[in-house]
């Protein structure tokens, strides 16, 4: 009987389309609405006009209205997977490139800074800051192993990376905020360790991308213009 009720009862869970939209997702809809007008598929008037409407949306489902006639959304759509919750064999190495350590104080690596491979945190009766939003990506799989004993490790990272989590917490939190970048070659961020009364906390730093890639994505963006003009 419990489960014929269960049965019955309608899924409250909400549809992609009704979730509340993000800045990163207003701000993914405006750059392919530039590139359409790249491509002369939309006028000014039009660009201008979907812009603000993009602007103005609460939802996903608001937002996919002024892509949906455009095929280079489908296209993204449809090639784009989401990042291995795990490192590819052999990308990350044993051995540290680099090791941030707070014992009874505080220690940070933040601003314009080059990221290696694997960087290990231990933060035990004290603070670690791991900012990344700034941060030079040499390699697209980066690895950081916290370690946190009655102390805490933040980590912060670009919106357009994707972010994976696979440690623990003891008497503590470990708490990483799953995010999936729209080009497949952004870096992948994966967290490891283990919180033991204490916290490893993980999540985006809003408003900040990694800068080679938009790079990217304008250089594309220019040579697109370049052909539509004839140049």
């Amino acid at each position: 009987m419990d489960l014929q009720k269960h049965a019955q009862q309608p899924d409250t869970a909400p549809r992609t389309a009704e979730l509340r939209a993000s800045d990163a997702d207003r701000d993914r809809t405006v750059d392919l609405l530039r590139e359409a007008l790249a491509e002369g598929r939309l006028t000014a008037d039009e660009h201008a006009e979907r812009v603000e409407g993009v602007l103005a949306a609460k939802t996903v489902g608001e937002l996919e209205v002024f892509v949906q006639d455009l095929p280079i959304a489908h296209q993204r759509h449809a090639v784009h997977a989401s990042a291995p919750s795990r490192p590819t064999t052999g990308a990350i190495p044993m051995d540290p490139d680099d090791n941030v350590v707070a014992v009874f104080s505080a220690a940070a690596r933040k601003g314009r800074w080059r990221t290696g491979r694997r960087i290990h945190a231990y933060a035990i009766f004290g603070s670690v800051e791991i900012d990344l939003s700034e941060a030079l990506f040499d390699h697209q799989q980066v690895m950081i192993k916290a370690f946190s004993v009655f102390g805490s490790v933040e980590i912060y990272v670009p919106e357009n990376v994707s972010l994976r989590g696979m440690g623990g917490g003891v008497l503590g939190a470990f708490e990483v905020d799953t995010l999936d970048a729209t080009d497949d070659e952004a870096p992948v961020v994966y967290i490891d360790g283990w919180a033991v009364l204490g916290s490893v906390e993980a999540r985006p730093k809003r408003g900040k991308l990694v800068a080679d890639i938009l790079d990217r994505v304008q250089r594309k963006v220019d040579r697109s213009m370049r052909r539509h003009l004839g140049h």
